[in-house]
């Protein structure tokens, strides 16, 4: 039942569902018997929580923070719903995402002051190159904040700064320059037992020798989405992987990436709670940042705040007793991702990318989409769409999002050395505009 460890990397278009406010329904405890949709489950015990009772205790914490999947607009749909719940126990909230790096601060503010139309927020926040997913997936909650006059915070870093810590370490950044993050704390065993999974199939997925392999965290493996990037090796780092991964110079820079995330994030959550008046801080963030008490929470502890609350959602499990005691304080029962409708927001062309050697390189062909169809497959570099040259995702991001109903889009396409030309043919209308 639980969300497993972040699994993959890079931007994905696979989705791009319009997102709506749905209310999640009450029930009231009642003995464990395999939860079902739309039911808030104890991960402690297994047993259907009393949804009123939870909401109340969770509006009295300083910090709630909402996991994710991030395509999964159904994710996003509960998210609303739930601040939308808290918001009307705590109308002193302030919400803080992911989703955006600090430099961007100010867009978020003059949007919920009123001063941006969407577009302009899109732009000034560089939406597309920052995040990458279809912004309608999130848009119902930046209009509930813009409605409400709800503080929006922005949680992350940008990639440059990551950049520098990965390649510097923290402690030999000036004071003056670390933009007042702080040392994390060091990560447990458990964490690090899982980042070390997540950094293994990274070397499966990249191959051990690639030179400029990006690692990249995300939040479940039921859905490849992406978190955020820590643009990683040299050729000089690609050697033979230790009998110990802990001791691949490699995994010790991608656990400083992945706790420099946390800390910030932590960091910023701790600050907006700091607010006059103490505000209930929501944050909206992957769940791969929250399970289990690692991550963003473990952080948070360290920074003196030891009674937050993490909700998560979770599909249905084949097995009642699936779910982790420790995953979250309590979960939420969704569709996995597989079994959500694509709705009507844009054209999905179905594949999780990256920049890489100002190439935009396939990490993951989705199933059924209309990559799978083109035989685009896995480890291909896209180096043209529409006789467009391609340096960046957000460079195939704009173009695949301009597509009409039964467009064919040309591709040039490398693969194992030989480039070739491929066609994306979009459905039509008729035929599901929005499946990936």
């Amino acid at each position: 039942m639980t969300a497993t460890p972040a699994r993959a990397f890079a931007v994905a278009l696979l989705v791009g569902l319009t997102a709506c406010a749905t209310a999640p329904l009450a029930h009231e405890s009642a003995e464990h018997n395999c939860a079902t949709l739309g039911q808030w489950i104890d991960p402690a015990s297994g047993d259907i929580k009393a949804y009123d009772a939870l909401i109340e205790a969770a509006a009295a914490s300083p910090i709630v923070m909402l996991g994710e999947v991030h395509p999964h607009v159904d994710h996003h749909r509960w998210q609303l719903a739930t601040i939308g719940a808290l918001h009307g126990r705590r109308p002193d909230m302030v919400l803080g995402f992911e989703a955006f790096p600090r430099a961007v601060q100010p867009a978020l503010d003059r949007w919920v002051a009123g001063e941006l139309s969407e577009d302009d927020f899109l732009r000034e926040t560089a939406w597309t190159k920052n995040w990458g997913f279809d912004p309608e997936l999130y848009l119902p909650m930046f209009h509930f904040a813009r409605l409400h006059r709800v503080p929006m915070v922005a949680l992350n870093v940008e990639r440059d700064f990551v950049s520098r810590i990965r390649d510097e370490g923290l402690e030999n950044i000036p004071e003056a320059e670390r933009r007042g993050l702080s040392e994390p704390k060091a990560p447990s065993d458990a964490y690090l037992d899982g980042l070390a999974e997540i950094f293994s199939q990274h070397l499966d997925i990249r191959g051990e020798d690639d030179e400029r392999a990006s690692l990249e965290s995300d939040d479940d493996a039921q859905a490849d989405d992406s978190d955020d990037t820590a643009e990683g090796e040299t050729a000089e780092d690609a050697v033979e992987q230790p009998e110990n991964i802990r001791d691949d110079p490699r995994f010790q820079r991608f656990v400083k990436v992945q706790t420099t995330w946390d800390r910030a994030m932590a960091q910023a959550l701790v600050e907006a709670s700091a607010r006059s008046g103490s505000p209930l801080v929501v944050g909206v963030l992957g769940s791969g940042h929250l399970e289990r008490g690692f991550g963003v929470p473990y952080q948070l502890q360290d920074l003196g705040i030891d009674d937050a609350t993490v909700f998560m959602p979770v599909a249905p499990a084949e097995n009642c007793d699936a779910h982790e005691e420790e995953v979250a304080d309590a979960l939420f029962v969704l569709p996995p991702l597989s079994q959500i409708a694509q709705g009507p927001s844009g054209p999905k062309l179905g594949v999780m990318i990256e920049a890489r050697e100002e190439k935009v390189t396939v990490l993951q062909v989705m199933e059924d989409s209309v990559a799978a169809a083109a035989d685009i497959r896995d480890g291909d570099a896209i180096l043209e769409a529409a006789g467009v040259a391609l340096a960046d995702t957000s460079d195939l991001i704009g173009i695949v999002q301009q597509q009409a109903p039964g467009t064919w889009l040309p591709l040039s396409i490398q693969r194992d050395g030989e480039t070739m030309e491929i066609v994306a043919k979009f459905p039509s209308a008729a035929n599901g505009h929005g499946k990936p």
